[in-house]
């Protein structure tokens, strides 16, 4: 399980005074990049092979500004040609859960422009990274 601390901004708040749903997205990408650069995958366009097929995040309790966030990324789910990653988002300071969170990641060609098989190095990485919960 990797894990972000991140600390919301101001301008990630809305007029209610909580974080804004849309800032939540932000987050989960930070999340997923630093996921994948934990795997020994950077940002060199040159050799990315994933795409962002769907995301969902249910909100559980509401966030503020300046509150520390823990995301911890984990897989729950590893198919043919995508796995699925989990996001717990919770306040650092009392354990409450804030947000769960899921994204589908497909493995891609892009030169193919089409899904491909997830190789078998790749697939063992994932699997060091499969939780149960």
């Amino acid at each position: 399980m990797e894990k972000l601390t991140i600390t919301t901004r101001f301008c990630e708040t809305d007029a209610l005074g909580h974080i804004n749903n849309t800032s939540y997205f932000i987050y989960l990408e930070e999340a997923r990049i630093k996921f994948f650069q934990q795997l020994g995958y950077g940002m060199n366009l040159q050799d990315w092979n994933f795409i962002l097929a769907s995301t969902k995040c249910d909100f559980l309790s509401q966030g503020y500004f300046n509150q520390k966030l823990v995301i911890s990324t984990y897989i729950s789910k590893i198919g043919s040609k995508s796995f699925q990653l989990e996001h717990d988002i919770t306040c650092e300071e009392t354990n409450v859960f804030i947000a769960k969170a899921n994204a589908i990641i497909v493995y891609f060609n892009f030169k193919e422009q089409r899904s491909e098989n997830i190789p078998d190095l790749f697939r063992a990485q994932l699997e060091n990274h499969l939780e149960d919960k």
